[in-house]
């Protein structure tokens, strides 16, 4: 059965979309860090120009006013931006500039927490009854001086940070220079909502929101359960506990519909949720937010390609049930890395990180690319003396080997900046950069851009039907068609040579990931795939 996955008439429909963590990518002002007018001098390499990359939205990860404790994601102004990103005029530039381009700006919206250092939490420390109290999430200890209950930090230890002064915990689900806004505070969504506006009216096209899993507790406080399925030495310590009372409360999915009636009141916005599952490759999680919001407006990340191994069979079961479970209309969001996670080549390898490429473009669905991955840069060793991320383990393992700087040319400092770089670089980013990568047939670059094009060109690849085909323990394929159109997607997830037989092979093959397979090359159900190849098939 052919699984439809119909389309609308909405922007975000035929979007591929392009990650951009800002200190990452451009330093236009050689403070070593990135910045506004960075991205606006590097739009033409994204869009609007033949040799361009040709995605046609952005994801800008925060940019506001910041301590940076947690690299923006702790915001002290939500309405401004941080000189050391510029100024709102270099943002206002930056949204006209990408519109002018054809890209439309999704932008982090971070309602969970706020930082510290914002002046509504300055004022909540003031004592108990400071108007803006409740707008953090405050609590008395128990009667021996212990937290209020077992709530974890992710970044580890108790999410309860005991304050002197007026003898209560704030509750802080990050660091404890992050402290949980208050959801069930009326005067507090209505602020939040505000600023929602603040930036749409400025011409944001989307909103990614933030750690959404969390605005909503459960509202006897109660302790989180045991985690059964924990494994002591393997899992990070977060797991030991089911975030069923601390996270996804009843009214969850009620502030949510708040933030997309305030999206319904202009034209073409959109709102992206990120919310992990606690059990990995759990639809039902996902679900839950197609089914309580409306998927015209809001749709959930899903995460799972990045972290499931990188197996047919695997990817093949979870797609195929992921699909099957969406209703027509209800498109995917699904990406293949992000800031928070190890680079696709390093987890994959350079050669299946071509393959996974082919198979994020061609799934049904919304592909978002993370910076850099669109040339193969991997993960960069950082020496403890230069780590940056908070949330660095003892062993030297945290966030920053995915955030180094992007690759421009082989010069000084990959042509990110005429200075040092707030994060060292990789020491092939004289082989692996965006100006070596044009040149070379067979590089990433020139893939990615054949891919994307094809995508953009594709009506079936963006909104057709999807059905898997059974060809094999190491193969994944499946066909994209509708009542014009057809394209079959042939997979080669191992490290040999694969030669399938099926009848379901027939016709021309039009894109390989070696680059290098004419389009006159004609198939009759049968094909030999070398290793990691991944082929576009169309009928003859």
């Amino acid at each position: 059965m052919f699984l439809e996955t119909k389309g609308t008439s909405d922007w975000w429909d035929g979007a591929c979309v392009y990650q951009i963590y800002p200190r990452s990518f451009y330093d236009s002002d050689s403070d070593g860090v990135g910045d506004l007018r960075g991205i606006i001098k590097k739009l033409d390499y994204l869009a609007g120009k033949p040799e361009s990359l040709g995605i046609n939205a952005i994801w800008i990860s925060p940019f506001y006013p910041s301590p940076l404790a947690d690299f923006g994601y702790d915001v002290s102004d939500y309405r401004g931006i941080d000189p050391l990103f510029g100024s709102m005029v270099d943002f206002d530039r930056l949204v006209q500039e990408a519109h002018l381009r054809g890209v439309r700006v999704i932008i982090d919206f971070v309602p969970n927490h706020s930082s510290n250092q914002h002046t509504w939490f300055k004022e909540s420390l003031s004592g108990r009854e400071s108007p803006k109290r409740n707008w953090y999430v405050w609590k008395d200890p128990k009667p021996d001086g212990s937290p209020p209950n077992n709530w974890m930090s992710v970044f580890g230890g108790s999410a309860w940070e005991f304050e002197e002064s007026s003898q209560q915990y704030y509750l802080h689900t990050f660091l404890k220079q992050q402290p949980d806004l208050n959801w069930d505070n009326q005067d507090l969504r209505k602020e939040m909502k505000e600023i929602m506006k603040f930036w749409l009216e400025k011409g944001v096209d989307g909103l990614r929101i933030d750690a959404v899993s969390w605005l909503s507790k459960d509202l006897q406080f109660r302790d989180d359960p045991v985690n059964p399925r924990y494994r002591e030495n393997i899992d990070d310590s977060y797991h030991k506990l089911l975030h069923t009372c601390s996270s996804q409360g009843s009214k969850l999915f009620d502030y949510l519909n708040e933030m997309i009636d305030v999206c319904r009141g202009y034209e073409n916005k959109f709102m992206i949720t990120e919310a992990y599952p606690d059990v990995q490759g759990e639809i039902s999680h996902y679900l839950k937010y197609y089914q309580r919001l409306n998927h015209n407006i809001c749709i959930p990340f899903n995460f799972e390609c990045i972290s499931f191994p990188w197996d047919a069979g695997t990817y093949k079961n979870f797609v195929d049930l992921f699909q099957e479970a969406l209703l027509p209309g209800q498109p995917a969001i699904y990406n293949m890395g992000n800031h928070d996670k190890s680079r696709l080549a390093s987890r994959l390898g350079r050669d299946s990180a071509k393959t996974a490429a082919m198979l994020l473009l061609s799934l049904p669905g919304i592909p978002f690319i993370y910076y850099g991955d669109e040339i193969g840069m991997q993960d960069v060793y950082i020496p403890k003396n230069k780590a940056k991320d908070p949330f660095t383990t003892p062993e030297g393992v945290g966030r920053d080997p995915s955030r180094t700087p992007m690759q421009w040319n082989e010069y000084m400092n990959a042509g990110f900046s005429t200075t040092e770089p707030w994060l060292p670089l990789s020491t092939d980013y004289k082989q692996c950069n965006v100006e070596s990568e044009s040149r070379y047939n067979e590089s990433f670059l020139n893939l990615y851009k054949d891919l994307i094009a094809f995508r953009k060109q594709s009506t079936v690849l963006r909104v057709g039907a999807y059905q898997s085909l059974e060809l094999g323990k190491n193969i994944y394929g499946f066909v994209r068609e509708n009542l014009t159109d057809k394209v079959t997607v042939v997979l080669n997830f191992s490290n040999e040579t694969e030669i399938i037989d099926s009848k379901a092979l027939k016709g021309r093959v039009v894109l390989s990931t070696y680059r290098d397979i004419g389009s006159n090359f004609n198939l009759n159900g049968h094909l030999k795939l070398r290793p990691h190849e991944g082929v576009f098939i169309a009928p003859s």
